[in-house]
């Protein structure tokens, strides 16, 4: 189990690269392009360079973590001989579904394959294999390396022995791994997104700005991050993916995403990552998008 591949170098992939690599499991980062695993890369070394400067690791930790890290561009080469794999593409169904499809052709007879999809069902991702027993949830949180829960998600099938082997993973690298079921949005999802989605309904109904919301949750309720700026983060098209999986998951209306998301979504504004959301990140400044497009 000291050889892990994660695939995916996004924000979420290269967090969990990082983490393992930092604690000296070997790991093979696997995405489509050359391209994004050098961004990936990239990432994980500011990241580092930002743990020295706050003499959190030293500069032989940094190099160590480094190289740690082999990437590949190919899933079959770089899913050999490894013990664990951690699923961490784009938030789609019948892209997971196509991707655990080939990883059981690819892995070994042994081989765990987790995924850290923030709701899709495991039980749906582990049907498409030949080993379901040994499919399972391990869903972290961002940003990875300073974040300490995971959700371990148990499918229909996931056995036992997958789960303990998991929580114990987890445990080896400082987390705090919690047992959930397997239900749309899982827990922290569940909660988490109906409540962005009723701050965007909030915006939309003209009820108060999008300072104002976020200032109201953070100083009222002492969250760490007001609902809309944490929405940007995570990015409105993750949001309005999660909030659909539940929405078709459960056929409550509660679930369905606020037309104004919707609006965003197809217009391009992501969040941060996109350059503009509830809030502008031109300029790397965080200045709240005026807009009579949030309103009704």
């Amino acid at each position: 189990m000291k050889n892990i591949a994660v695939i995916g170098a996004g924000t979420m992939g290269n967090g969990i690269a990082h983490t393992f690599a930092q604690f000296d499991y070997k790991v093979h980062l696997i995405d489509i392009q050359q391209a994004y695993l050098d961004k990936g890369m990239a990432t994980i070394t500011k990241n580092l360079d930002r743990m020295v400067t706050k003499e959190s690791i030293s500069e032989a930790d940094k190099e160590r973590t480094l190289n740690n890290i082999i990437t590949y561009t190919n899933l079959e080469e770089g899913v050999k001989n490894v013990g664990l794999v951690v699923e961490a593409a784009t938030e789609n169904v019948d892209l997971k579904l196509n991707i655990f499809r080939d990883l059981d052709k690819f892995c070994g007879p042994d081989t765990i394959l987790s995924s850290n999809t923030s709701s899709i069902s495991i039980t749906q991702i582990a049907a498409v294999t030949s080993r379901p027993e040994k499919v399972i949830g391990m869903h972290f949180m961002n940003p990875v390396p300073i974040m300490k829960l995971v959700e371990i998600i148990k499918g229909y099938s996931t056995s036992s022995e997958t789960y303990e082997t998991v929580e114990t993973l987890s445990k080896n690298l400082n987390k705090v791994p919690v047992e959930v079921n397997d239900y749309p949005g899982f827990v922290a999802n569940r909660i988490l997104m109906p409540m962005i989605n009723e701050a965007i309904e909030t915006l939309y109904n003209g009820v108060a700005g999008v300072k104002e919301i976020d200032t109201v949750m953070r100083l009222g309720m002492a969250h760490p991050m007001g609902p809309l700026a944490l929405a940007d983060f995570i990015g409105l098209d993750v949001c309005l993916s999660i909030l659909n999986v539940m929405y078709d998951g459960f056929k409550n209306p509660k679930y369905a995403p606020c037309p104004l998301l919707v609006n965003m979504v197809m217009a391009g504004k992501l969040g941060s990552k996109s350059g503009e959301g509830f809030y502008d990140y031109s300029e790397n400044r965080k200045a709240e998008v005026v807009s009579a497009q949030f309103t009704k």
